[in-house]
C-alpha cells in the first residue's frame, strides 16, 4: 500500500518548498512538490527532485562509529550508542573539570532550517557553559544594509512582482538559489515586463533576463550610486515620494552628484559612462520596477554598504508606492516565534566569548584560556565550506582535539572525528519550518521511521545532556512537545487560532507581517541618511581584495545541482555538475595558454586548488568563477575552493567574505 505524507524541504533555501512524500513499506518511494504549497505550487529544483535517493543512500550512517585510525583517515568501527555517548560524556566531563566550559565549541549552520532540528544544540552547550559559535556564514552584512535604510520594516511578499513591468535580478542566481522566484520572474516577463540582471558573470539566470550587465565583483555600490547620481542629475528621482517617505535624500543626492559621475563610476564597475546612464534611465522609465537583491553582493569585505546602496536606490525610485513594485533582499516570520525557552540562552552560568565561524581555523590554532579542546559539529561540514580550508583542516587534524560529528554521510568533516553519530533526514523526524524567501510555514512530521540506528538533531541532544546528568526539564521534552511548546507561544498578531490549527493538520500556512508603521525605522521613514550608522550615507566603499596584486577576482558563486556542500553523495547529481571546475573567459584562458577541460591549479597566498577548466564566453576578464563546494573526496586534487578564502570578515554583521579573493591559474 502506498501512502502520501507532507513534508517540507529543510535546506538552506529561500524557498523551502512543499514535498509530498510517496511512502510504501516504510520506505520514500518518491518525493515530489505539493501542489497545495502556496510558494512552491508542486515543482522542485534539480537536488530535490530525486530526495529519495538521498535518505535511501547506500552511503547513508546507520550506526556510531569509533575512530581507529589518524585523525582525517576515515576508518572506524562500529560502535553501539551507549559507548558513544558514554565515551562523549566522559571525555566532556574530563575537559570540562580541567578546562572550563569555553573548551567546547559548538559548530552548526543550516544543514536543516527545521526550527527545532538547526537549533537543537544551543540549549545544551549553553547549560554547558561552552564557548559560543557566531552562525554569520551567510548573509548577515545583507541583513544588516537593509536594516540601515529600512530598520525592521518587512521585506514584501515575492508574488508583488507579477504586477511589476521591470523585474532586477540584482547579484541574484535565482535560476540557482531561488527557482521559485526566477518562475515568478517568467511570468511577469511574460506578462509583458523587462528582466535585467546585474552580476559578475553572465550566470544561469541570464537564460531568463532580456539584459544583462555585468559588473566587476564588489563594486555594485559604485553601480547603485553611479544610477542614483543620473537620477538625481535629470530629474528623475520620485521626488514626491522621497519628500513624504524618506529622510536624507538632499544629502544623499548631494553626494551622489559629486562623487559618483558615470566616469568615476566606470572606473571602478568596468562598465562604460554610457551603460550607466541607459541603466538609470531604465529604471526611471518603468512603472513599477522590482529590485531583488541576492546574498551573493553582501560577501565582500564591503558587503553591508553594497547591500545598503541598492537598497537606498530603490528607494530613490519610489518602488514601494507602486503596485508591483519593490525591493527584495529577504521576508522573515522569525517575529513569530519566540525560540528563547527553546535555545535556552538563560541557562548560561555566566557569559562566554564568542567565535565566528568563519575564522574556524584561527580559532582552533590560536585561542588559549583555555584552547578549544572539543567541539560538537551538527548541520554543517566545516573542513569543507568554512574559509581558509588548510587552517580548519589543520585544527580538526589536531590529535588533541576530541572532535564528535553527527550526520548522514562520512563528509570531510567526519572523517576527522573521534564519535561520529548517524542523523536522520528530514523525513525521518519531526519539525517546524519557516522560510527567508516568503511569509508561508509549515509543520512537518515524520514519513518513514529512522533508518539504522540514526536519530535527530534533538534527540542527541537529549540524549547527551542525559549523559551529562543534565536536568532541566527541556531536555526532556520530545521533538513534537518542543514544537507545541513553540505554536503555543507563537506571536498572535502572527499566528492566528486558525492558522494554528492548520499548521497542525501539515498545511502550509501563509502568514502576513501583522499592522503596524509603514517604515519600522527609528525615524518612522525610510532612512537615506542614518546617523546612528558609522557612515551616515551610503557609499562605495573598497572591497578586501583591491589591494591584492594577483590579476582574476574569485566568484565561489552557487551551483545548480548542488546546495553548498549537500547533495554530494548523489552521484547523477555530480556528473550533471561537471565536476570541480573553475570558469575562465577565453581572453585569460588563452593568454595562460590553457585549454577547456584541462586541469589547473588555482593559487593565491591562502592555498591552491586543483580544477578542470571550462572555458566561457559569460565570464568577462579579470574574473574567475566556481560554481558549489565539493567534497574532498570528489575534488580533482587535495583541496576545494575554500583552500582559496580568507578568514576576513565583512564591514558590517562579521559574515564571511567568500567572493572577496584573488588568484591566479596555471596548468596543473
Amino acid at each position: 500500500m502506498t501512502t502520501i505524507a507532507r513534508s517540507v524541504c529543510p535546506f538552506d533555501c529561500p524557498d523551502s518548498c512543499g514535498l509530498l512524500v510517496e511512502v510504501e513499506g516504510g520506505r520514500a518511494v518518491k518525493v515530489r512538490g505539493d501542489p497545495a504549497h502556496p510558494y512552491s505550487q508542486g515543482t522542485l529544483c534539480p537536488k530535490m527532485n530525486g530526495y529519495d535517493r538521498t535518505v535511501h543512500s547506500p552511503d547513508r550512517l546507520l550506526h556510531p562509529l569509533v575512530r581507529t585510525g589518524r585523525k582525517g583517515a576515515g576508518e572506524f568501527r562500529r560502535a553501539s550508542w551507549e559507548e558513544a555517548l558514554r565515551l562523549v560524556a566522559g571525555r566532556w566531563k574530563a575537559i570540562l573539570a580541567e578546562s572550563g566550559g569555553e573548551a567546547l565549541l559548538p559548530y552548526s549552520y543550516a544543514g536543516s532550517m527545521g526550527l527545532v532540528q538547526r537549533n537543537a544544540g544551543m540549549a545544551l552547550f549553553h547549560r554547558l557553559g561552552a564557548t559560543r559559535l557566531e552562525r554569520t556564514i551567510c548573509t548577515p552584512a545583507q541583513g544588516a544594509g537593509w536594516s540601515a535604510v529600512m530598520g525592521r520594516t518587512p521585506g514584501p511578499s515575492p508574488d508583488v512582482v507579477l504586477d511589476s513591468d521591470l523585474v532586477v535580478l540584482w547579484g541574484c542566481n535565482a535560476v540557482a538559489t531561488s527557482l521559485h522566484f526566477a518562475r515568478r520572474a517568467q511570468e511577469a516577463r511574460r506578462r509583458g515586463a523587462r528582466v535585467i540582471l546585474v552580476d559578475t558573470y553572465a550566470n544561469h539566470s541570464a537564460a531568463i533576463a532580456d539584459d544583462v550587465v555585468l559588473v566587476r565583483p564588489g563594486a555594485d555600490a559604485a553601480l547603485a550610486l553611479g544610477i542614483v547620481h543620473v537620477l538625481a542629475r535629470e530629474g528623475l528621482a520620485d521626488e514626491r515620494f522621497l519628500a513624504a517617505e524618506a529622510v536624507g535624500w538632499p544629502e544623499l543626492r548631494a553626494r551622489a552628484l559629486a562623487e559618483y559621475a558615470p566616469e568615476a563610476v566606470s572606473r571602478v564597475t568596468g562598465l562604460a559612462p554610457a551603460a550607466v546612464e541607459a541603466l538609470a534611465r531604465t529604471l526611471a522609465a518603468a512603472r513599477a520596477p522590482f529590485l531583488r537583491i541576492g546574498g551573493g553582493p553582501s560577501r565582500y569585505g564591503n558587503g553591508a554598504m553594497t547591500i545598503r546602496s541598492v537598497v537606498a536606490l530603490a528607494a530613490v525610485l519610489g518602488v514601494h508606492g507602486r503596485k508591483g513594485g519593490g525591493c527584495l533582499v529577504s521576508t522573515s516570520t522569525s517575529a513569530a516565534f519566540d525560540l528563547a525557552p527553546f535555545t535556552g540562552e538563560d541557562l548560561l552560568p555566566r557569559p562566554t566569548r564568542q567565535v565566528s565561524m568563519n575564522q574556524l581555523g584561527r580559532a582552533l590554532a590560536e585561542l588559549s584560556d583555555p584552547p578549544i579542546r572539543a567541539m560538537y559539529v551538527w548541520g554543517s561540514n566545516p573542513a569543507a565550506v568554512a574559509p581558509d580550508q588548510n587552517a580548519v583542516l589543520r585544527g580538526l587534524a589536531r590529535e588533541d582535539l576530541f572532535l564528535v560529528v553527527h550526520e548522514r554521510f562520512m563528509t570531510d568533516t567526519a572523517r576527522h572525528a573521534d564519535v561520529v553519530l548517524p542523523a536522520t533526514t528530514s523525513l525521518e523526524h519531526a519539525d517546524l519550518y519557516r522560510s527567508y524567501g516568503h511569509y508561508a510555514v509549515q509543520r512537518a512530521r515524520p514519513a518513514i521511521p529512522p533508518l539504522g540506528e540514526a536519530r535527530s538533531n534533538w534527540d542527541v541532544s537529549r540524549a547527551l545532556a542525559a549523559a551529562m546528568g543534565l536536568e532541566e526539564p527541556l531536555f526532556r521534552m520530545s521533538t513534537d512537545e518542543v514544537i507545541e511548546l513553540l505554536l503555543a507561544r507563537a506571536a498572535p498578531e502572527w499566528v492566528s487560532a486558525a492558522a494554528r490549527a492548520r499548521l497542525d493538520s501539515g498545511e502550509a500556512v501563509t502568514l502576513a507581517p501583522p499592522p503596524g508603521p509603514r517604515w519600522r525605522t527609528p525615524s518612522g521613514r525610510i532612512e537615506l541618511l542614518n546617523r546612528a550608522e558609522p557612515e551616515p550615507l551610503p557609499r562605495y566603499l573598497p572591497a578586501h581584495a583591491d589591494g591584492d596584486p594577483l590579476p582574476l577576482r574569485l566568484v565561489t558563486a552557487p551551483a545548480l545541482y548542488t546546495l553548498n556542500s549537500s547533495f554530494q553523495e548523489r552521484p547523477e547529481l555530480r556528473e550533471k555538475a561537471g565536476g570541480m571546475a573553475l570558469q575562465l573567459g577565453p581572453a585569460e584562458a588563452a593568454r595562460r595558454g590553457l585549454a577547456d577541460g584541462q586541469r589547473v591549479v588555482a593559487w593565491n597566498a591562502v592555498g591552491e586548488a586543483t580544477f578542470v577548466l571550462r572555458v566561457r564566453e559569460g565570464v568577462p576578464p579579470g574574473v574567475a568563477v566556481a560554481e558549489g563546494v565539493s567534497w574532498l573526496a570528489h575534488a580533482p586534487g587535495e583541496r576545494n575552493v575554500n583552500a582559496l578564502t580568507s578568514q576576513r570578515l565583512t564591514d558590517q554583521g562579521r559574515g564571511s567574505t567568500f567572493y572577496d579573493n584573488r588568484i591566479d591559474v596555471r596548468a596543473g
